[in-house]
């Protein structure tokens, strides 16, 4: 290799890591399969507070809803893309752009994984369960509370029937994606004793598997070897169809 090709792979090996890190920067994703990787794997993350339609202060680090559905409908269409990792720490934020989220990642049809640290409490509940599996950090938190309203009521008995529909959907969502149930959950929510000036539970890592809420505590390598595995079952099961299209073409 000469001189002047070498030259050329290192400027094209540092413009992709400047790209890598503007990606980062703007929304918190980066592809793992560069390098000698054997797995298509996307990262994504969730941190701060989840941003709605309304802006979030500037000096609060948030998740844009508008940024990551995008990034979810790519990874689902991209053919080199086998397996999703999401990383969560968050407060929690906008109901609506939250269930969207955690919706769609509920609807991938490739493996996806997802990592509470530090914590992933509020409508991060159901972002954390919308994984196929879900993992804790032992020193990870969740917080499962009742809905709240900041914005100004009209009618008192309206506003509060949108509330409770809104928290037994958030309720649902969580119990239909995990192994806790939605009586349980409810009971959990409005537990008056643990939290102060508030209702609610907070749990922590081996608490919230304990409950049924996340599948496992583990960090990061346990997160990504439960995603080779999943990776990996989806390959079989595809070789496996498609070896069984072929014996049917071969007998036709």
């Amino acid at each position: 290799m000469g001189k002047h090709q070498e030259e050329e792979n290192r400027e094209d090996i540092q413009k992709r890591r400047n790209e890598e890190n503007e990606e980062i920067k703007e929304t918190g994703s980066v592809d793992l399969s560069t390098g000698k990787s054997r797995y298509g794997i996307q990262l994504m993350t969730i941190i701060g507070e989840i941003e709605g339609h309304e802006a979030v202060s500037g000096n609060t680090k948030a998740t844009k809803y508008e940024h990551l559905l995008p990034r979810l409908a790519q990874a689902e269409e991209d053919e080199d893309t086998e397996g999703i990792l999401i990383l969560l720490n968050t407060l929690g934020g906008d109901v609506e752009a939250g269930l969207a989220i955690a919706e769609m990642i509920a609807s991938l049809s490739k493996p996806t994984v997802s990592l509470v640290l530090g914590g992933s409490h509020s409508i991060g509940g159901p972002l954390a369960v919308s994984a196929d599996y879900s993992f804790i950090v032992p020193t990870g938190t969740m917080i499962v509370h009742p809905v709240r309203s900041t914005g100004m009521f009209i009618g008192v008995i309206q506003s509060y029937r949108n509330m409770e529909r809104t928290q037994d959907r958030i309720a649902r969502f969580i119990a239909s994606h995990s192994s806790i149930t939605q009586e349980w959950l409810l009971e959990l929510m409005l537990d008056s004793t643990q939290l102060v000036k508030d209702v609610g539970t907070m749990l922590e890592g081996e608490e919230a598997v304990r409950e049924g809420l996340i599948d496992e505590v583990g960090g990061i390598s346990q997160a990504l070897a439960k995603l080779h595995e999943l990776i990996r079952e989806k390959r079989a099961k595809n070789e496996s169809g498609q070896n069984k299209t072929e014996g049917v073409r071969k007998k036709m």
